[in-house]
């Protein structure tokens, strides 16, 4: 384990990891949107109302922002008794240079801000290239992305709660997107970079396979990880769970890929989707990790490392 610190809280009872991912701001409103569904702050916040509400008896822990999630679904009592908080911390408003993210903290959104809001721990995204290189005149936005980690993670480790870091791969100016071995290599060299920083968690990108996978339990060394969905379809990220865990993952951290359709749908078509296709998938997700995977406290380097 990687410090004082411990994620039960968002962990079922054998610390294997099913959160529910329901943070997403400004994406969600272009989602309803592209649905053709209203997407004011009223309609985001009812939304997340909705999938928290009807899924989170299903989960371990629930992912959610303070703009439109957290004081609504404590308002109307949504989230299941005994599931978890975990509250993302990124500044809602993404920094850029020359087109490029930059990653940044917020010091009004600190552990003791997660804490004063509810949560059982902090969540944590950051757009980088751990392979971008610092140019003569230009800021070393790699290099800006390991202190903002670190900020984050010394802070909540400071604070006794949880930190939850969650990279995604960029596309550098002027490059193709990252494809194949080249994204398969990203993916693993951020999560080795990230991990020699402590945090508690790492939610991770599809890295390819399931050799992929065996590298990333491998670099992320006592550091446990859980898979993201990326909005992929759900049978697919089924398969990719099952890979994964089998490859040393403790759980997963999952939106789009199990409600994603309900964006195109109206109120009430909305919620029975939910009951009925949304949470069944979820279920079976949870079932997934009683029978593959390990908990978040076990070491898996010594046996399934590569």
């Amino acid at each position: 384990m990687t410090g004082t610190t411990s994620l039960d809280p968002i962990a079922g009872a054998d610390g294997r990891i099913a959160v529910l991912a329901m943070d997403q701001r400004g994406s969600l409103r272009r989602m309803l949107a592209d649905g053709g569904q209203p997407a004011e702050d009223a309609d985001l916040v009812a939304f997340k109302l909705d999938v928290i509400g009807t899924l989170s008896p299903a989960a371990t822990g629930v992912l959610t922002d303070v703009e439109y999630g957290v004081g609504p679904v404590r308002d109307a009592g949504a989230l299941a008794e005994g599931v978890g908080l975990l509250i993302a911390a990124e500044p809602a408003q993404k920094q850029t240079w020359n087109g490029e993210q930059r990653t940044v903290v917020d010091p009004r959104r600190d552990a003791a801000w997660v804490r004063a809001n509810g949560g059982d721990a902090l969540k944590f995204l950051l757009y980088w290239r751990p392979d971008r290189p610092a140019r003569p005149g230009e800021p070393d936005l790699a290099a800006e992305a390991v202190d903002a980690v670190r900020t984050v993670v010394e802070d909540c480790r400071a604070a006794g709660l949880p930190s939850v870091i969650e990279p995604l791969i960029t596309t550098l100016p002027g490059a193709p997107k990252p494809v194949g071995q080249l994204r398969k290599d990203l993916v693993i060299a951020s999560a080795a970079r990230l991990a020699e920083l402590g945090p508690d968690l790492l939610k991770l990108e599809w890295p390819g396979d399931e050799g992929g996978c065996r590298e990333l339990t491998y670099v992320t060394g006592r550091v446990p990880w859980a898979l993201l969905s990326a909005g992929v379809e759900y049978e697919e990220f089924l398969e990719r769970t099952r890979v994964a865990l089998d490859a040393g993952a403790c759980g997963f951290i999952a939106g789009r890929a199990i409600w994603g359709e309900t964006t195109a749908m109206a109120p009430s078509q909305r919620r029975e989707f939910l009951r009925e296709v949304s949470l069944p998938r979820l279920q079976r997700l949870v079932a997934l990790l009683g029978e593959h995977g390990r908990g978040w406290a076990d070491g898996a380097r010594e046996e399934v490392g590569t």
